[in-house]
Order: structure tokens, then sequence, then C-alpha cells
């Protein structure tokens, strides 16, 4: 099994970034997929949720400025990120989880740092 997230970097505030994970191994339409983050000297929190069946699911931190989505046909799944604010500094961690990925994921992916700068 393997989750690839791509997409950070470093932006403004009040830019946007997507950032993006290919899963492999998996039977992608069985799982939730989910998004982390980790800030410095932070512990990593979640930060959105899609089901199978496309429900989404955001932390309230994030709520109206970030949107995740699935995309079958590719087995990939994105965060699109907007009206980023430096607070939003982290790596983010890609995960997937059985189900409706409530818990702790099964698998997750290796990050992709995002900095936002003031």
């Amino acid at each position: 099994v393997q989750l690839q997230a791509s997409g950070g970097g470093d932006v403004q505030a009040g830019g946007s970034l997507r950032l993006s994970c290919a899963a492999s191994g998996i039977t992608f339409d069985n799982y939730a997929m989910l998004w982390f983050r980790q800030a410095p000297r932070q512990q990593r929190e979640w930060v959105a949720t899609i089901t199978p069946g496309g429900v989404t699911i955001y932390a309230n931190s994030v709520k109206g400025r970030f949107t995740i989505s699935r995309n079958s046909a590719s087995n990939t799944h994105s965060l699109q990120m907007n009206s980023l604010i430096p607070e939003d500094t982290a790596v983010y961690y890609c995960a997937a989880g059985l189900g409706s990925g409530t818990g702790v994921p099964n698998y997750w992916g290796q990050g992709t740092l995002v900095t936002v700068s003031s």
C-alpha cells in the first residue's frame, strides 16, 4: 500500500494551494480518505474526511476554506486550500481509513510541507 502526497509549497497569506494524494494497493472505493496536519511543536490534527459515498467532514478551523474531494477513476484525493493563513503552516498527511474513516487510519502518506507567510 502506498499513499503519495504532493502539492505542498510556500504561499502568502490569502493564497491557495491544492494538495493531492495518489493511492495504490488498496480498493479505493472501500476507504474513506483523510487529511491530517502537524504544525511545528504541535500534535498531529485531523483536517478533513471524505467517505466512500462522498460525504465530507471538516475541522472547524478549516471549514469554509478547504475542500476535500476524491476521484475513483484515478485513485486520488485532493485538498483545495483557499484563504490560507499562517496558522495553516504544517506538514500535511494524507491517510486512508476503511469504511467511514472513524478511528485511526489504516494507512498514511509521507507528508507534504505547506508554509504560509504573512
